[in-house]
C-alpha cells in the first residue's frame, strides 16, 4: 500500500507488469490511496466528493487554520472571499481521505482588509492591511474570487 500526499498536485500511478508507470496529474484532490494487488488493480479516493461545514463566526473558522498549521505538514489553508447568490461567503478548503472539505461562513459584507493576523498561542485574530513582523502570528491572505464552481448549500 502506498500513500501519496502533496500540497498542490496529486499523481495517480498505474503500474502493470510489462509497462512503465503511467502518471496522471489531478488538481482537484490532495490525497489518494493507491493499492496494488496481485491482479494490478488501482484504487483511488473519489475526488468529486465534497463536504460543506458552515460556521457561525470567524473565530471557529480560524481554529481550523490554526490546527492545520500545527500539523506535521504545517500547511496553512488560504482564505477565500466570494460574492455568491447575493451572499458574502468566506471559506477555506482542506483535503481529507474522504474528499474535500469546504469550511465556510456567511458574512454581512466583504472583508475590510486584505489579511488576517492569527495569533498562534491564543487564537486571537484581527484584520490587517499587510503582513506584519510578529513571529508568533500567522498572516493569512484573503483572496478575492470572481467566481467558483463550488455549490454552497
Amino acid at each position: 500500500m502506498v500513500i501519496i500526499l502533496t500540497p498542490v498536485y496529486l499523481f495517480f500511478v498505474t503500474i502493470s507488469s510489462n509497462q512503465k508507470p503511467v502518471y496522471k496529474n489531478n488538481l482537484n484532490c490532495v490525497l489518494a490511496l493507491i493499492c496494488h494487488g496481485s491482479n494490478n488493480r488501482t484504487m483511488a479516493i473519489n475526488e468529486n466528493q465534497a463536504t460543506y461545514l458552515k460556521y457561525k463566526e470567524y473565530g471557529d473558522l480560524l481554529k481550523v487554520i490554526l490546527y492545520s498549521s500545527q500539523s506535521v505538514l504545517g500547511a496553512v489553508p488560504l482564505i477565500y472571499h466570494l460574492h455568491h447568490s447575493g451572499q458574502n461567503i468566506i471559506f477555506i478548503q482542506t483535503g481529507t481521505i474522504g474528499g474535500n472539505v469546504i469550511h465556510y461562513l456567511v458574512t454581512n459584507g466583504p472583508p475590510a482588509k486584505k489579511f488576517i493576523e492569527l495569533k498562534r498561542l491564543t487564537g486571537d485574530y484581527s484584520f490587517v492591511e499587510k503582513i506584519g513582523t510578529d513571529g508568533m502570528s500567522l498572516y493569512i491572505p484573503i483572496l478575492e474570487l470572481e467566481k467558483s464552481n463550488l455549490q454552497f448549500p
